[in-house]
């Protein structure tokens, strides 16, 4: 066992760790932290597989955007925690269903000799000049094309229906009537007025 495999596994139990903590961790500022070292945690796993491009747009990102805005949102925002509490034994079944098939998964990628599975192959070296970031372009636009441009429409479809289901109306709020905006008149906005001319003394 060399040094990239040691940190591969202390990398792999801070970011079980981490993500366990995300969900098991009472208070969702802590939640919000203990996802920001799973990201980062992650990122080093990424760098490890010498794909640089992917760790730094992970931290940048997720750490530098998205958990941000997460953190802003949650300290924000009035939480009732015991309200969230209220179902988690209704659907812990299910959760732990859930679970232990994502654990079985991972048992039988990691242990696959022992199942009869081809080990997965060790990446050769590469060059001097070798870049990730042109390596993955080509990849997302040769050979993965059509997942790529799936996954951009399932995002897009999510956004949409985030903002469908989030939408409220109110009944106090003005909004524009194109078609009456269209139909409107000359004589409906403009009113001409006369008035006598001031004399000056």
């Amino acid at each position: 066992m060399n040094f990239q495999d040691i940190l591969f596994y202390i990398f792999s139990a801070i970011l079980v760790a981490s993500a366990l903590g995300v969900i098991t961790v009472r208070n969702p500022v802590n939640s919000a932290l203990l996802l920001v070292l799973a990201f980062v945690t992650c990122a080093g796993l990424w760098l490890l597989l010498e794909a640089e491009f992917l760790a730094i747009a992970l931290v940048l990102v997720y750490v530098g955007a998205v958990m941000v805005l997460f953190l802003f949102v949650v300290m924000m925002l009035d939480i009732n925690l015991d309200r969230l509490r209220e179902g988690f034994w209704k659907w812990f079944p299910f959760g732990a269903t859930i679970a232990l098939i994502i654990v079985a998964e991972i048992s039988m990628v990691l242990m696959g000799k022992y199942f009869g599975l081809e080990e997965m192959p060790t990446p050769r070296p590469h060059d001097a000049d070798y870049s990730n970031t042109r390596e993955l372009g080509r990849l997302i636009y040769t050979e993965y094309v059509y997942a790529f441009e799936l996954a951009a429409v399932l995002l897009l479809v999510a956004m949409v229906a985030a903002i469908a289901l989030t939408l409220r109306h109110r009944e106090d709020k003005r909004s524009p009537n194109p078609s009456k905006q269209v139909k409107v008149r000359k004589e409906d906005r403009l009113r001409i007025v006369t008035m006598p001319a001031e004399k000056k003394e």
